[in-house]
């Protein structure tokens, strides 16, 4: 069995992705969703061992930087670009349309599993400032006053 990809490994993937935009002049509105997707996955890696590293959400990290995302715009970058974005091949959707939807439900998914790390600290956070007021005796409604520009 393989080893796990590295965090290199899957920045490497994500670096190979950029590359093929490149390479391939995609439409701008492939680029920007690309690169939002990319920017949350840098942002998760430092947090994947927050979401347990067998867990599905650190699974779908990996999977979306290695497979999910360079097979999906491998399949649309092989088409001429012409007929890609002009011809429907999915009901009313052209092969851009599909790619597109394909990009927005990854991001979307990217967003998630980013909040979910995130609420781990967030949660942590809570439960140390619950420990304080417990050990000094300040609520949050009876503390300071920590509104910028108070007396």
């Amino acid at each position: 069995m393989p080893p796990a990809p590295t965090e290199q490994d899957i920045r490497a993937a994500l670096n190979q992705v950029y590359g093929m935009l490149t390479d391939s002049n995609a439409p701008p509105v492939v680029v920007s969703r690309v690169q939002r997707i990319a920017r949350t996955i840098n942002q998760t890696l430092p947090r994947l061992s927050q979401l347990g590293l067998g867990s599905e959400e650190s699974y779908s990290v990996v999977a979306t930087a290695t497979d999910y995302l360079p097979e999906a715009l491998q399949s649309y970058l092989r088409l001429p670009r012409d007929w890609a974005d002009t011809r429907p091949i999915d009901g009313p959707k052209t092969a851009l349309m599909v790619l597109i939807e394909a990009l927005e439900l990854l991001g979307v998914t990217m967003d998630q599993i980013l909040d979910a790390a995130n609420r781990a600290d967030a949660q942590a956070l809570i439960a140390h400032s619950r420990f304080l007021d417990a050990k000094f005796g300040h609520s949050s409604s009876g503390g300071p006053d920590l509104t910028l520009g108070a007396p």
